[in-house]
């Protein structure tokens, strides 16, 4: 596992996401996420901007919503404007998973969120979303297409399962 010094710092992140994933009520027809809105200006020190998980907006919100909803409420605004309060294009997104690329009618994605965002220009993701609800993850390659880079780091994609998964009925191993 490499020990560079952006790396730790991916999985300091990563950590306070899993947290906020812990928080967020096992249902087996979703995943247990957590995310953070990170300010991460060259000039001086990161800050969270905001941290989220799967269900904790009302609706059926996913954790990097809940981030977006929280920025916004407190400066007055609907999410959908959530660019306006985004300081500039230092900001970076850490999810304990990738963000979905596809929801139920009526939902946008965080994928479509993130894009509307326009000034998130890296994503952090600790796992790739299990193909459990909409098949293969297409929102990296949207993602990437639209200029922001996507990585996945690694060190902590047990624990993440583990808490994603939370809610879901696991199988029985045969006798």
């Amino acid at each position: 596992m490499p020990r560079n010094p952006e790396h730790f710092s991916h999985l300091v992140y990563l950590r306070i996401c899993l947290d906020e994933a812990r928080k967020s009520p096992p249902k087996p027809t979703n995943f247990c996420v957590g995310a953070l809105v990170l300010y991460n200006p060259p000039s001086s020190s990161p800050s969270i901007l905001a941290t989220g998980y799967t269900l904790e907006a009302p609706g059926n919100t996913h954790a990097e919503q809940s981030c977006f909803v929280k920025l916004a409420e407190a400066k007055g605004l609907t999410e959908e404007r959530v660019d306006e309060v985004l300081p500039d294009e230092h900001v970076v997104l850490y999810t304990t998973m990738e963000p979905c690329w596809k929801r139920s009618p009526g939902n946008l994605s965080c994928v479509e969120r993130i894009l509307r965002a326009k000034k998130i220009k890296k994503v952090v993701c600790g796992v790739e979303e299990p193909e459990t609800f909409v098949g293969e993850n297409a929102g990296r390659k949207i993602l990437g297409d639209a200029g922001i880079e996507v990585i996945y780091v690694k060190g902590l994609e047990e624990d993440i399962l583990k808490v994603a998964t939370a809610g879901h009925i696991k199988e029985e191993k045969g006798l």
